[in-house]
This record gives C-alpha cells, sequence and structure tokens, in this order.
C-alpha cells in the first residue's frame, strides 16, 4: 500500500525547503498535491542557532495553520543544502546556512511532536521530479540541479541514495578539465567551475575585461555584471565572447553528464536549477554534444524539470511520507 493510499481525506505533512537565503514551505497532500505555500527569510547571517529556531517556529506555525484548516498533520520533512546524514537526521555541513552537525530532525520531532525526515535539497528535489515530475514513469533518474553549484540525485524506482557519508551526487566535483578554473572545493578543473551559472558569469566577466561594474558593453542593463542568463543571450545574438564561454559550459556539461551515465545508465536526465531556464539555448547543443559521447552505452532521454522550486518541498515531503 502506498503512502496516498494509507492517507486519510485530510491528511497533509508539513514541508520546507531551507535555502541560504529564504524558505520555501508547504502543506502537502500525499498524492502530492499542494494545499498551502508560504515563503520566510532564511537570515543565514543570523547564525546556525537562529536558523534553526526559525525552522522550527515556521514548522509548528504550518502545523497549526493545517489544524485551524481543518486538516491532520502526520508528518514533516525538512531540506537542507550541504552534506546531510539522512539515516541519523543531522545536517552535517552547509556552507550556505552555517549548519554543523546539527540534530535537525530530532530537534524538529521533539518541537512539532511528528515523524520527522531530514533530506538533502537536490536529492529531495530529484525524488519529486522522478516521482511526480518529468522523469515520471522512468526506473531510473538523474536529477542534475544547475545554479551556483552542480549537484546530483541518482533516483532510482523512487528512491535516491544519499551515499555511505550523505555526500552522494556532487557531480559538480567531476573533473573534466584537468588544470582548468580553480573550483571552490580547491582542485582546479571541476565540472562546477566551469558550467555553473555562477562560473559560466564569471568566466564571461574575465574574458571581457569587466570589473565588480563592468563597462557599459559588458554589463547587464543595470550597471551589474552579466548573468548566466546575459550571457546565453549575447551567445545567441552572436557575441564572439558570449558564444565561446556559453559552447564551452555546454561542452563541459556535457562530458560531466556522460560521466554521469557511464556510472548510472539511467533512463532520463532531468536538468533544472537557474540555468535550465535558458531552455532550447541550453538543451538543443547539450544534447547533442551528449549524444556525440555515448558510444556502446544507451542515450537517455534529457529533459528540462517540470516542477520549479516547489520541487525541494514536494520531495521532503515525499520523503516523510516513505519514512511513515
Amino acid at each position: 500500500m502506498s503512502p496516498a493510499d494509507a492517507a486519510g481525506p485530510a491528511d497533509v505533512v508539513v514541508a520546507l525547503d531551507v535555502g541560504g537565503t529564504g524558505m520555501k514551505c508547504a502543506l502537502v497532500r500525499p498524492d502530492g498535491t499542494t494545499v498551502h505555500t508560504e515563503r520566510h527569510p532564511t537570515d543565514a547571517g543570523r547564525g546556525p542557532d537562529a536558523v534553526v529556531e526559525t525552522i522550527l517556529d515556521v514548522a509548528e506555525g504550518l502545523a497549526g495553520k493545517a489544524r485551524a484548516d481543518g486538516r491532520d498533520p502526520v508528518a514533516l520533512g525538512i531540506a537542507v543544502p550541504g552534506v546531510v546524514d539522512e539515516a541519523a537526521g543531522v545536517a552535517v555541513w552547509s556552507a550556505n546556512v552555517g549548519f554543523r552537525d546539527v540534530p535537525l530532525r530530532d530537534l524538529a520531532a521533539e518541537r512539532l511532536g511528528l515523524p520527522t525526515v531530514l533530506g538533502h535539497d537536490v536529492r529531495v528535489g530529484g525524488l519529486a521530479e522522478a516521482r511526480l515530475g518529468a522523469g515520471r514513469g522512468t526506473g531510473h533518474v538523474l536529477f542534475v540541479a544547475i545554479g551556483t553549484g552542480i549537484a546530483a540525485a541518482h533516483v532510482v524506482d523512487g528512491a535516491a541514495a544519499s551515499g555511505a557519508h550523505g555526500a552522494a551526487g556532487e557531480i559538480g566535483h567531476v573533473l573534466v578539465r584537468p588544470g582548468g578554473p580553480r573550483c571552490g572545493c580547491g582542485r582546479d578543473g571541476c565540472l562546477e567551475a566551469v558550467a555553473s551559472a555562477s562560473a559560466i558569469a564569471r568566466r564571461y566577466a574575465e574574458a571581457t575585461g569587466a570589473g565588480p561594474t563592468g563597462a557599459a558593453g559588458d554589463s547587464g542593463p543595470t550597471g551589474t555584471p552579466a548573468s548566466a542568463a546575459d550571457v546565453a543571450d549575447r551567445a545567441a545574438a552572436g557575441e564572439p565572447a558570449a558564444a565561446r564561454v556559453w559552447a564551452e559550459a555546454v561542452e563541459a556539461l556535457a562530458d560531466g553528464l556522460a560521466t554521469g551515465q557511464a556510472l548510472y545508465d539511467v533512463e532520463t536526465v532531468v536538468v533544472g536549477g537557474g540555468l535550465a531556464q535558458a531552455g532550447p539555448r541550453l538543451f538543443d547543443p547539450l544534447r547533442a554534444a551528449l549524444h556525440e559521447r555515448m558510444t556502446f552505452h544507451r542515450r537517455p532521454r534529457l529533459v528540462a524539470a517540470a516542477l520549479g522550486d516547489e520541487a525541494g518541498c514536494l520531495g521532503a515531503a515525499l520523503l516523510a511520507l516513505d519514512a511513515r
């Protein structure tokens, strides 16, 4: 019997997707239907203790909202970035939020009195895309989120592997360009250092000589440095520097995804995150480049994520339901 089949008509799961800037929060039915959403600032600069308190307050408020509306909160799912020990319910480390060995699952369960699970933000997003979104109906899915960084989730038959130490899916740290740009992890040439949205913006600024505010021709419309979206637009318009940086990013992504396909042999690769908003400007050349790299491996279906920024909340809810 599935969690949805076992649920009562008024059952909901409290779900939070915690980021460095904000929290996306929801009440979710066991069938994946969202009945209420909220957004709250994380204000990570206040320190991890204050962030934990905010998470607990928001979760408690959502449970109260559910009860006030005649619904029954049956579980709590929380997704956070960084390294997460899902079995122990511990946020091991997160640069964005400042967590270090925070027993968030137990703290939340004690405050709310609900069964609680803690998951990794990209893994739960992949879970939602595989079961409810662009990967629905396929048993083997690789979800790749491309934004400030690059991370992935390998979902098999509706479950995402977390790895022995909670760090599975760090495809952004696959070495694709030995001796290439320095990655935030300290190594040169990682995929994330070439093809993340932040890397594309940085490498374009370097290629055009734009400083913090940039020259008029190199900066965005408000005088700020060009974003990855700006680079995509300029590449499509034929600007040489933008076209070069964009093509290098696409080729690096294809190398990284080809490595992923060699390791996982998935049916579907779902690409999400901010860079996926480039649409055909990303997917058309990336699909062609990935297929060129396939030898005896089957070509995976390459598609854009379907759930947008709701994926984290939906995935956190699914994870909580699975654990009941």
